[in-house]
């Protein structure tokens, strides 16, 4: 663990965006107390610019909504759908793809297959049409989200498993008869989680942007303040209150690139062939 954190130290661009995200992290935490009502009240005059009005430094929109509390509002739906639709597609994928890179056979073609049909169609367009289908809501969101982002981590989970399996400590629990879903919990999949810890870092950012997008169409939960419904909303007054686009722009901007250099950072760290002698 030691080695880890020194390598993953060495990589700068992983310290800043783990910096960004832990404030991104924080701001989203003390919403409730920097901004206890709703962020959907007019508060104030509309059209404020910013910092002109210490009361509202990112001024507020052609509603008089306060742009601060919804950026910080936004934080939190920004990081729930990130954080648990990852997780949820990383259920389903880590487990289509131990099953069919384990067993083979007609079980790795079907898994495959099926894993393929889901990969053909766009991940926004099958998001957005679930959506759709299911009305927005958080829920629906959320589901349609791990529903397009689970193939490609069940393809990366089939192809460690293809190679792991062949190893001499994966045979030797097999000749010694312990049960395959022991030998895949205990054996080959904690050997695995390397490429999978880097992928779910990527898997949070693109969720993030795929609910910002959603919210943008029209698609978010409307009981919940989204960076990407602050930029749909704002669209159609780009030209007399810029920072309406551009504020919730960047803290989406600032969030996706902090969690891609973190996913870089991890991704060095855990490569043995970038590792020192001494490490």
């Amino acid at each position: 663990m030691s080695g880890f954190l020194r390598r993953f130290s060495r990589n700068y661009g992983a310290l800043a965006g783990t910096v960004i995200l832990l404030l991104v992290v924080l701001l989203a935490a003390v919403a409730p107390v920097l901004y206890p009502d709703s962020p959907w009240m007019m508060v104030a005059d509309p059209l404020i610019p910013p910092f002109t009005n210490p009361e509202y430094p990112f001024g507020t929109d052609m509603l008089g909504r306060d742009i601060a509390a919804g950026l910080a509002w936004g934080a939190q739906v920004s990081l729930l759908v990130g954080i648990v639709s990852t997780i949820i597609a990383l259920l389903v994928g880590i487990l289509v793809g131990s099953i069919a890179g384990y067993y083979g056979g007609w079980v790795d073609d079907f898994l495959m297959r099926l894993t393929e049909f889901f990969q053909t169609i766009p991940q926004l367009a099958m998001a957005v049409v679930l959506v759709a289908v299911l009305s927005p809501s958080i829920y629906s969101i959320l589901a349609a989200i791990a529903l397009v982002a689970w193939p490609p981590a069940a393809r990366l989970v089939r192809g460690e498993f293809l190679s792991l399996k062949q190893r001499e400590f994966v045979q030797a629990a097999i000749v010694i008869g312990q049960h395959p879903w022991r030998i895949i919990g205990s054996q080959i999949l904690p050997n695995a989680m390397s490429p999978i810890i880097v992928s779910t870092s990527f898997m949070v950012a693109t969720a993030i942007l795929t609910e910002a997008a959603l919210s943008f169409l029209g698609l978010g939960d409307r009981n919940l303040m989204s960076w990407g419904f602050m930029i749909g909303a704002a669209r159609t007054m780009i030209q007399q209150a810029w920072w309406m686009i551009v504020w919730p722009g960047v803290a989406i901007l600032l969030t996706v690139l902090s969690i891609n250099l973190i996913g870089g950072g991890l991704s060095d760290a855990l490569n043995p062939h970038l590792r020192r002698p001494n490490e």
